[in-house]
């Protein structure tokens, strides 16, 4: 009953959504970049200067005052083909040493390729003192589900992975793909990781049963991990990441065989698999992911802002004792496919655009 519940509760608010659901005014966003490549990603490296990823393999330093660009030397090689390329972009301090992260599709033999995690530090505009922390099993030739959002908090680093178009891998604890993955900040396994002592399993594996996960985000008060991912036909799904919990895919989800309309799977619940918090039918493709703490919209505080690619607009949530509830659908079809979200130092809201001329659109209350 209580999955039934959710059931009706998530086509509910898709049905809603499409009629402009909680149609309140929204501030006026501001372009301050245009002409990127396929941007992916983006982070701070002060008030003035952030750090962007385009997909096709270039990382640029920017200053936002002045609009130069600089390309960063030095990186990792990467595969971009289909969905893969540099994907995200993360700074954090460990040990008073500032490690640039990245997330990326990286080559392997004969012709695979599958994500993998870098870090570098930062001198001028050369990446140096590479390391790679993590590499995908079995890299294929697929340009599929590539997943590729980091997370890091003062102690771990968390990465989604998607299941490369191959749907069992996804239920595989020998296989990284469909999953996501916890590791400490240099690289090393958690000795807390949920499958640290199961004979034959990754022990990177948090958790399972994901399909194409490009939005992840800490709670920040509870420090929960929330992720979205993209469901088939239909089926895209918030979900509270928990350690050891199988999140069902392909064998339950809300989504059906694309141009068919025929089901997937044995439905859309079953016991041992996780029921998402909130799906979407029709799909919106969700990408990026980010919880607004600041104070320059004070009517948007404390809520969640999912970006969304095929419906091409930003989605509002707010949160009802740790369950996301859809409020707004946010500048529909103004800017085309919203790829990231990032809030900034200066409590702003950021959005990067997925095109071969993306934009930097800056939301402020003022």
């Amino acid at each position: 009953m209580k999955a039934f519940r959710r059931q009706c509760f998530a086509i509910a608010i898709s049905l809603l959504g499409a009629l402009s659901l909680g149609a309140s005014a929204a501030p006026t966003p501001q372009v301050i970049l245009n002409d990127l490549q396929n941007p992916w990603s983006l982070d701070w490296l002060s008030p003035t200067e952030v750090l962007i990823t385009e997909r096709p393999g270039r990382l640029l330093r920017v200053n936002l005052d002045t609009g130069q660009r600089i390309e960063i030397q030095g990186l990792p090689p990467v595969a971009a083909k289909g969905q893969g390329g540099l994907f995200d972009v993360r700074l954090q301090s460990v040990q008073g040493t500032q490690w640039v992260y990245l997330s990326l599709a990286g080559p392997g033999p004969n012709g695979g390729l599958g994500t993998e995690v870098w870090r570098g530090q930062l001198t001028d505009s050369t990446l140096t003192e590479l390391e790679r922390l993590f590499v995908m099993s079995n890299k294929t030739s697929s340009g599929r589900h590539f997943g590729g959002r980091l997370v890091l908090t003062d102690q771990h680093l968390f990465l989604t992975l998607g299941d490369r178009g191959d749907r069992p891998r996804s239920q595989a604890l020998d296989d990284h793909a469909g999953s996501v993955i916890r590791l400490n900040l240099d690289g090393s396994i958690p000795e807390d990781n949920p499958y640290v002592r199961t004979q034959g399993a990754k022990p990177e594996i948090f958790s399972i049963g994901h399909r194409n996960p490009q939005g992840a985000a800490l709670h920040p008060v509870s420090g929960a991990l929330y992720i979205h991912e993209h469901g088939p036909q239909g089926g895209d799904e918030i979900n509270r990441v928990e350690a050891g919990q199988n999140y069902g895919w392909p064998v339950i989800t809300y989504g059906r065989n694309y141009g068919l309309g025929t089901p997937i799977g044995e439905g859309t619940e079953k016991a041992g698999m996780q029921q998402p918090l909130l799906y979407w039918d029709p799909s919106i493709a969700p990408s990026g992911m980010a919880f607004y703490t600041g104070d320059r919209i004070p009517e948007w505080t404390n809520s969640l802002f999912v970006g969304a690619l095929k419906a091409q607009m930003l989605v509002r949530l707010e949160m009802d004792q740790g369950i996301p509830k859809q409020r707004d659908r946010l500048y529909q079809g103004e800017f085309g496919r919203i790829r990231d979200i990032r809030q900034g130092p200066d409590g702003a809201l950021y959005l990067l655009t997925d095109s071969g001329r993306g934009l930097l659109v800056r939301i402020d209350g003022d």
